[in-house]
């Protein structure tokens, strides 16, 4: 007979210890994800041109292609950082795998913010600017588990989804923060200057907030639930083996259930922003740059707020009811949000961005909570971050490349909310095999 003793956070730890742990982990996730988003809104507006168009002989739309490719190319590398990440963070804990990504994630980002052109220096150019974005996929494949375990393994068991959408928060707000720096930074020189170096900028801002996060998170303490492991030395002496033999079902779910969020997450950030603004003979609408930023700024508001009140709604109603609207949602809105940003209007192009940024909430506010409950402690760290990288991959990863594709080869924008509605129809089955998990044990478990 298994009993599970579930670790106790409303007295256990005290709400001053609650509050700095997700101040901690929202902060934290917020630098290590706006430096993930300087990159991809940089892949979109500069990097083709400054790294890329060498090697595609002048060749505009493929130097795009390929710029989109080494955004998607880090995510290659998301399943190395969450194991290298989950096994130590389930052998030595939650804290120190947080402070170790946020770290690598700062430094490759200052360093991008320095490297010299392919005019500079050649081919190296983009050969170690392509290294430095696996070092930034790396960082981020370890990142999301231990925050999101941080958070849950602290809550009260009624209030889950609430302190796990904490974390989720710090994706639109890092994107907030990376779009208003690109914002302001575009709109305070020219297009020649932020071309010639003023891009350099929002990279090397990196550097001030790193050490920020480093103090916020050296302060955060242990996950209750981690320390009772170590207290009862249960951990597990090889929690991956564990995990693919016994729990490899939940696995390939938590992919599968994230892989719609993440596709239209990845066109919000980054697609939808380099379609706007190039021109109309290139393929694009012709937009000005700064409205469409700052609409991107907006959305990602929208997009802080729904996540928070899906966190929420799965405190009262079940994270795969949550889930299922918000992928509803996502599916319904697929289609006329491309309608809507065809037509050039930067109304419309906001209006487009806002509804789905509010749409995207409801299937990520819920997610640490869901994903946390899915995994015994001893796998918990692993679990959720390989899930979560391989949803990355299937989703994110090169959703922007694959928009580029349709929209090449078909000339109609509706043929990416087509992909989309696709994704969606399969991320809300998946989660519908899931049972309902609200409030069940998170404790560690003695046979």
């Amino acid at each position: 007979m298994t009993a599970t003793i579930e670790a106790a956070p409303p007295t256990s730890v005290t709400r001053r210890e609650q509050r700095r742990v997700l101040v901690g982990t929202m902060v934290g996730t917020t630098i290590e994800w706006y430096d993930f988003f300087i990159y991809a809104q940089a892949a979109g507006l500069v990097l083709a041109g400054l790294y890329f168009a060498p090697l595609a002989s002048n060749n505009a739309p493929l130097a795009q292609l390929i710029a989109w490719a080494s955004l998607g190319i880090s995510f290659l590398f998301r399943p190395l950082g969450a194991i290298v990440a989950g096994h130590l963070g389930d052998r030595i804990g939650r804290k120190a795998m947080l402070v170790f990504t946020l770290v690598v994630m700062g430094a490759a980002t200052a360093l991008i913010g320095l490297l010299p052109t392919f005019d500079q220096i050649g081919v190296l150019a983009p050969v170690l600017l392509i290294v430095l974005r696996i070092l930034q996929g790396f960082s981020a494949g370890g990142e999301w588990g231990g925050a999101a375990l941080l958070s849950v393994e602290h809550a009260p068991t009624n209030k889950r989804g609430f302190f796990g959408a904490y974390p989720q928060i710090g994706v639109p707000a890092g994107l907030i923060l990376a779009a208003g720096v690109m914002l302001l930074v575009t709109t305070s020189m020219s297009s020649a200057s932020f071309l010639a170096w003023g891009w350099r900028i929002p990279f090397l801002v990196s550097v001030i907030l790193i050490i920020v996060g480093f103090i916020i998170r050296r302060s955060v303490d242990e996950s209750p639930v981690f320390t009772e492991m170590r207290a009862r030395k249960k951990e597990s002496a090889a929690p991956l083996k564990q995990l693919f033999t016994k729990h490899w079902r939940q696995v390939v779910l938590t992919a599968l259930i994230f892989i719609a969020n993440n596709a239209a997450g990845y066109l919000l950030i980054a697609f939808f922003s380099s379609f706007a603004t190039k021109p109309v003979a290139a393929g694009g609408l012709g937009m000005e740059r700064s409205p469409v930023l700052l609409a991107s700024t907006i959305a990602a508001v929208f997009w802080l707020a729904s996540t928070m009140a899906g966190g929420i709604l799965s405190d009262k109603i079940g994270r795969i009811r949550t889930f299922q609207l918000g992928y509803l949602l996502l599916f319904v809105w697929a289609i006329p949000m491309f309608l809507l940003i065809g037509t050039g209007n930067i109304v419309l192009f906001a209006l487009a961005l806002v509804i789905l940024a509010s749409a995207l909430g409801f299937s990520y506010g819920p997610q640490a909570a869901l994903y946390a409950e899915m995994f015994p402690a001893e796998v918990r760290y692993s679990g959720v971050s390989i899930g979560y990288a391989l949803g990355a991959i299937l989703g994110g990863a090169f959703a922007p490349l694959i928009a580029q594709l349709l929209l090449d080869q078909t000339g109609w924008a509706p043929s990416i909310g087509l992909y989309i509605m696709g994704l969606a129809v399969i991320s809300f089955i998946a989660v519908s095999l899931v049972k309902e998990t609200k409030g069940i044990p998170l404790g560690v478990s003695e046979h």
